[in-house]
């Protein structure tokens, strides 16, 4: 595939749907068939974290990452005028002339900074991009990355490292709840995912499509890491979650970030949290940005059931691993529908 094409989707005026992007007729979106959004996807307001009494909101989320492992986070903490900040200056980058922006773009993923596409493998072989370009760099610490980042737009480093800085104050936060939410110490999830853990954030563009209904912006896919805090920008619906073999959408909501749970934590957690399969689909009228902030083991760290979550009821699902094993794995399965974390089941 001709290396232009991820970053000409971006500023390029003319848009065409080439072969390189027309997924086989069984991976296509079906946009028809999806159904709006509805109450299996929780909105849980985190207003309640700094009562005294929080049992109401830890049963809440409890439930969500039991039921779906994917909701919507409203009274976050995370400043509004900080996200739409980032908003402005992320559209900017990805606005940036071709030229500027190549100098980043790669398939290396041990690059620290990055702009990338995907790709799908059918069983021809034959490889399929997505309908997105996906800029991606780490979040934390903050200190140790920033001069990697880019200098134009010139308040990027700034803008990012501020909200940087509340996202990890959330991901505590949402951290403490689920721990509390499998009755255990609200600090169990950090423990176990132990100190250095890998910070690391995509930012992904998706530019209006001719024909939705032939390609996807990201395919279906589990998150590989433990934990994901989404956002979706300027109101531009695209994130789809599967529940009972159904695809619902998730709409935006404005000021609210979605929270996704990550294999990582349904091995952890020994299958009771779910981590949810989703995508991201396209339209023919408006662009669509997002951001993911992912918080992931480090490749040392073991990763297993958390013993006080197994008895003779409920023996372990999956045996323990390091985290590298399990990235090992899932490179193997590159531009397939990856079934990563079923490789290590019990």
């Amino acid at each position: 595939m001709d290396a232009k094409k991820p970053f000409q989707l971006a500023n390029n005026t003319h848009l065409c749907l080439s072969q390189d992007f027309i997924l086989p007729k069984e991976k296509r979106p079906c946009l028809s068939h999806v159904s709006p959004m509805h109450s299996s996807i929780s909105i849980i307001d985190l207003k309640p974290y700094n009562d005294e009494c929080k049992n109401g909101l830890v049963e809440d989320i409890s439930k969500a990452c039991k039921h779906l492992g994917m909701f919507q986070v409203i009274n976050h903490g995370v400043p509004y005028d900080i996200c739409q900040t980032l908003m402005v200056t992320l559209q900017e980058f990805f606005d940036l002339p071709y030229e500027e922006r190549a100098l980043f773009f790669t398939q290396d993923h041990s690059k620290l900074v990055k702009i990338f596409n995907y790709y799908f493998k059918g069983d021809d072989q034959r490889k399929v991009s997505m309908w997105s370009e996906t800029f991606s760099h780490p979040w934390h610490p903050i200190e140790d990355f920033t001069h990697h980042l880019p200098n134009n737009p010139p308040q990027y480093r700034e803008v990012f490292s501020a909200y940087a800085k509340e996202i990890g104050t959330l991901m505590n936060k949402v951290l403490r709840l689920m721990s509390k939410g499998l009755g255990l110490e609200e600090d169990t999830l950090v423990k176990r995912l132990e100190e250095r853990p890998n910070f690391y954030s995509q930012a992904n563009y998706y530019p209006p499509c001719p024909e939705p209904e032939l390609t996807m912006g990201l395919n279906e896919h589990n998150d590989i890491t433990a934990l994901t805090i989404l956002q979706q920008f300027d109101g531009v619906s695209g994130l789809q979650v599967k529940y009972d073999g159904k695809w619902i959408q998730v709409d935006p909501i404005p000021g609210a970030l979605v929270i996704i749970l990550a294999d990582q934590m349904q091995v952890l957690s020994n299958g009771i949290y779910k981590s949810p399969i989703h995508r991201a689909v396209t339209n023919k009228l408006l662009p669509r940005l997002s951001l993911a902030m992912f918080y992931a083991p480090n490749d040392e760290t073991l990763i297993g059931p958390i013993e006080n979550l197994i008895n003779e009821e409920y023996p372990p699902i999956y045996r323990s691993y390091k985290y590298k094993e399990y990235m090992e794995e899932f490179y193997r399965q590159v531009g397939k529908r990856r079934k990563v974390k079923e490789a290590f089941q019990i």
